[in-house]
């Protein structure tokens, strides 16, 4: 990662302008996909290139936000992906290469070389190792918490809280090398607790979904992204965002 975003926007600032966040989860096959979560490398790919030519680029949350606390950055767009999934080196990786992206990849320790058995209907998908982090790490990719094993904060006690924010922090920290920056609520699922021990653990910054009255610096809303977005649809997801999203504080 080129910037630190411990140079990144104070939260007592005056509100500005919500910040556009793509949420990306898996790439690879999606011919069998419930829930919505999977591109295709060559969908990514399509995406971004249409992102490009308007002038638009994609960054990891770490560089857009500090792009932003600079006064800079309207023409960068945040890439995130979600759960730490296997097929990010080989499906993810190459296409963001390919456009001279950035991105940030949200990751659970707690499961290194596991599944996503949280999701009951499947299919089953294999999540990164920590070699696989690590190869991701190094290729410049941002990597941040999406807690420990992938539950839902709000209805965890003080403990397993701790564990889900803290605890997945420090052990990405020592397996990474670096400090880790960004959270990212599992489910996108927040309150005001949450956000709390997130801040506590010293993340600088967390992503959610719609965090409504929640959002700041600590819960920042993003735009979910799958295989039907074609050029119009992201287009469109792009010109509402703002009108939908509450400016969020400290960011210019």
């Amino acid at each position: 990662m080129s910037v630190s975003v411990e140079t990144g926007p104070r939260s007592g600032s005056r509100p500005g302008p919500v910040p556009w966040v793509a949420m990306y989860h898996s790439v690879g096959d999606c011919s069998d996909d419930p829930y919505r979560i999977t591109v295709t490398p060559d969908r990514l790919d399509e995406q971004l290139d249409r992102l490009g030519r308007r002038g638009l680029r994609g960054v990891s949350m770490a560089d857009l936000l500090a792009a932003r606390a600079r006064g800079e950055g309207q023409d960068l767009v945040g890439l995130t992906f979600d759960d730490g999934y296997a097929d990010f080196v080989a499906g993810a990786l190459p296409v963001l290469r390919r456009h001279g992206c950035g991105a940030t990849l949200f990751v659970l320790p707690g499961r290194l070389g596991g599944d996503n058995d949280w999701d009951p209907l499947g299919p089953r998908k294999p999540l990164l190792t920590a070699d696989g982090i690590r190869r991701a790490a190094e290729a410049g990719i941002e990597i941040g918490s999406h807690g420990l094993t992938h539950i839902d904060l709000t209805r965890a006690d003080d403990s397993a809280l701790r564990a889900e924010t803290a605890e997945s922090r420090a052990l990405l920290s020592e397996l990474t090398g670096a400090p880790v920056e960004g959270f990212c609520y599992p489910y996108g699922r927040v309150d005001q607790r949450a956000v709390d021990a997130v801040r506590a653990a010293g993340y600088t910054y967390a992503c959610a979904i719609d965090p409504g009255p929640l959002s700041s610096l600590h819960a920042l809303p993003r735009v979910h992204i799958g295989q039907n977005d074609t050029a119009v649809r992201l287009y469109l997801k792009h010109r509402l965002h703002r009108l939908r999203r509450r400016p969020v504080a400290g960011l210019r």
